[in-house]
């Protein structure tokens, strides 16, 4: 019987979600994609369980691709996976740890990963100090919560930048006041690491005047040759947030990469276009060689139990 395998995804059409059944199914998976919003957690005297439809899901392994607004919800059914020992690409507390912007800078930057100065803002009447400790403007005003380039802006002017983090304060978001990295602008480098490898990488180019190099936001990709420190540091940021598979995006400054932010959910489209890499395919053999690791662990610890319960009986006579 094939081991099974539960998507959790919201887009069963989407690319990513596409590929990965794809792949999984070549490697020998049972797939099963699963709205996470449409499961129901139930706790009892058993422990706790998860019912899709009244039914129990059972498998093998989970690959959350839980999105940003949804976070809260989907990381609890992530964690409950976990109660239940079934091994998840990612935990809930990686994807929880990358979610939030200062959380995430914070544990990067105290393990020496060189993040950008940042500083969050607790009421607007803080803003120019903390422009002045990122260096003064421009400067980047965002989110600590977001994804593909939402809640991000560049602010030119000081004036900017206080109106930016007052309308963030109003509409109860978090503000980070971040230095703008000018010889970086519109430019980025995506790598994706896959059980702490970098599988592939590639810069992203910003459309026109944007300087937000998503490729959501219709910027474009290239082919990267990724240097051994981008791809030791990304690997590193991947670890720290104890993430199976991450998307790295680093900044080249004139005083080295900088890990800009690190997402637990990252689109495959542009990568996989972009490298020519089966990304993937490199999630499939990851979740094999996860799952024998595991299977060989367990058979070692049934060994070791049996030959144990042996010596006890041996003693008894």
């Amino acid at each position: 019987m094939d081991p099974r395998l539960v998507i959790l995804s919201r887009g069963s059409r989407l690319y990513s979600t596409k590929r990965l059944v794809e792949e999984a199914e070549k490697a020998g998976w049972a797939v099963r994609i699963i709205d996470p919003l449409s499961l129901t957690v139930v706790i009892d005297d058993r422990g706790g369980r998860i019912f899709h439809r009244g039914w129990p899901v059972e498998c093998e392994a989970v690959i959350p691709r839980i999105g940003y607004s949804i976070t809260r919800r989907g990381v609890a059914i992530v964690r409950q996976f976990e109660h239940m020992g079934i091994p998840v690409l990612n935990t809930a507390d990686g994807i929880t740890r990358s979610r939030d912007k200062l959380v995430a800078g914070q544990l990067l930057s105290d393990e020496g990963v060189p993040v950008p100065i940042t500083a969050h803002v607790g009421g607007w009447e803080d803003t120019n100090r903390a422009i002045s400790r990122v260096g003064g403007t421009p400067c980047v005003i965002k989110s600590s919560e977001g994804t593909h380039g939402s809640g991000v802006f560049l602010a030119h002017t000081d004036q900017h930048a206080r109106q930016l983090v007052f309308q963030m304060i109003e509409r109860d978001m978090r503000p980070l006041v971040q230095e703008y990295i000018g010889e970086s602008h519109g430019r980025d480098v995506r790598a994706l690491v896959v059980g702490g490898k970098v599988v592939a990488a590639m810069r992203r180019v910003a459309a026109g005047s944007e300087f937000r190099s998503n490729f959501h936001l219709g910027g474009s990709v290239e082919t990267v040759e990724i240097t051994p420190k981008l791809a030791q540091i990304a690997v590193n940021a991947a670890k720290i947030l104890e993430l199976d598979i991450a998307g790295v995006d680093l900044l080249e400054s004139q005083r080295g990469p900088l890990v800009l932010e690190v997402n637990s959910s990252p689109g495959l489209e542009g990568i996989e276009k972009a490298s020519r890499v089966n990304v993937a395919g490199a999630v499939a053999n990851f979740l094999n060689e996860k799952l024998q690791a595991i299977e060989a662990e367990k058979n070692q610890f049934d060994s070791e139990s049996s030959l144990s319960s042996a010596g006890d009986f041996t003693h008894a006579f």
